[in-house]
């Protein structure tokens, strides 16, 4: 039986660093095991950058730049009606039974109904957006339509209310 106190690596487990540039007799002194000149053999080379294509222009600057991408747009989960058809007659749709129900997943910031499918229960859905057809669908099977509030923008407001 071991005793905690004299626990230890096992042989060759641990090994010593290597020390380069220390002496001609060590092995690795001189240019530290590095050769003779040249890209590699110098400090802070561009082996190690992310794109580095060997000097060629990266294809991330050779391509053209389109369009644009909205950093502060919502991200928006869409649901449609015809899913809502795994829920029980006279149910309470709202966000947290469409996770219950892995409808919806990861992280949004609106939640959307949209049109397609079948409904034939009588559902009360709560959303922030509803498509027209979805409303349509769910008030013809007898169910009704809750509007959430949209969530607060997230980049600066223009709000003229504080000047």
């Amino acid at each position: 039986m071991d005793i905690l106190s004299k626990l230890q690596a096992p042989e060759g487990a641990v090994t010593k660093r290597l020390r380069v540039g220390r002496g001609v007799g060590s092995g690795v002194g001189k240019t530290s095991g590095r050769g003779q000149k040249g890209q590699k053999a110098r400090a802070g080379g561009n082996i190690n950058k992310k794109h580095f294509q060997g000097g060629q222009t990266p294809i991330q600057r050779r391509l053209p730049k389109r369009g644009f991408r909205n950093p502060l747009a919502d991200i928006v989960a869409n649901v449609n009606v015809g899913a809502l058809e795994a829920f029980d007659d006279g149910a309470q749709v709202d966000l947290i039974a469409l996770h219950e129900r892995r409808l919806v997943q990861g992280r949004f910031d609106v939640l959307k109904v949209l049109g397609d499918g079948e409904l034939t229960k009588k559902l009360t859905v709560t959303a922030h957006r509803f498509s027209k057809g979805a409303v349509e669908k769910i008030e013809k099977a007898g169910g009704k339509v809750i509007v959430l509030a949209s969530p607060a923008p997230q980049g600066n407001s223009t709000d003229s209310s504080s000047s």
